[in-house]
């Protein structure tokens, strides 16, 4: 009987203890006074009726493509007389040289060559040698993005002489003349832009030569 009044009497006080520790008691079993979790505010963003795109430049302009300079330069190469505009020509604009590429590649598939490795090894090959030319040559110097740009726009009569490729055999006399033009044509044209970009007047044709050997690797391609 004393042993079960004793238990009793236990349970009863434990009861009573967590009782009044889960309802009065501002401590927790740690001792430490539990305080609700604070989260940090942050402002909220609302549109205003003000904000507008108006004045972020275009996306294609962003990532520097501009229709306008790639239709100027492509007129200037199709017409070799035409003065050049340096402000423009001294952009690194690679849109157009990459389609020219891929033109060429393009046209040799469809005369049955392959040769898109040979058109990129020889576009990155030439690029190096003109680009350490013409920093001999020229007091300002030239970025290598400028002179990859005007080799590329100055490609497109040979992406011309390509198309003729697939109509007809250039391995004949009238096809070694028109190759021989379109060299003549895709050199004058480089070298007018480099002249004109680097103001490097009475050197043209010291310019042209090592265009020259450049293009002619292109059209041994599209006669060969």
């Amino acid at each position: 009987m004393l042993l079960k009044t004793l238990i009793k009497d236990f349970i009863t006080q434990k009861a009573e203890y967590m009782q009044s520790g889960m309802v009065s008691s501002p401590l927790d079993q740690t001792g430490y006074v539990y305080e609700e979790p604070s989260y940090p505010s942050y402002p909220s963003y609302r549109f205003q009726p003000n904000d507008s795109f108006e004045d972020e430049p275009p996306l294609l302009e962003e990532l520097g493509i501009n229709f306008d300079h790639i239709w100027q330069k492509t007129l200037t190469v199709l017409n070799p007389w035409k003065p050049a505009d340096g402000s423009i020509m001294n952009e690194t604009d690679l849109t157009g040289p990459t389609m020219f590429c891929f033109a060429l590649g393009s046209m040799l598939l469809l005369a049955g060559k392959i040769h898109f490795g040979y058109v990129y090894t020889m576009s990155i090959l030439g690029c190096l040698g003109i680009h350490a030319l013409l920093n001999l040559m020229s007091i300002t110097g030239v970025s290598h993005g400028c002179v990859a740009s005007v080799l590329g726009y100055c490609l497109l009569p040979m992406v011309i002489l390509s198309c003729f490729a697939i109509l007809f055999s250039l391995r004949g006399i009238a096809g070694s003349v028109l190759a021989a033009g379109v060299i003549g044509w895709c050199s004058f044209s480089a070298s007018k832009i480099f002249i004109t970009t680097l103001a490097m007047e009475g050197q043209q044709l010291l310019v042209a030569y090592p265009c020259a050997l450049l293009y002619g690797l292109f059209a041994l391609l599209t006669v060969f």
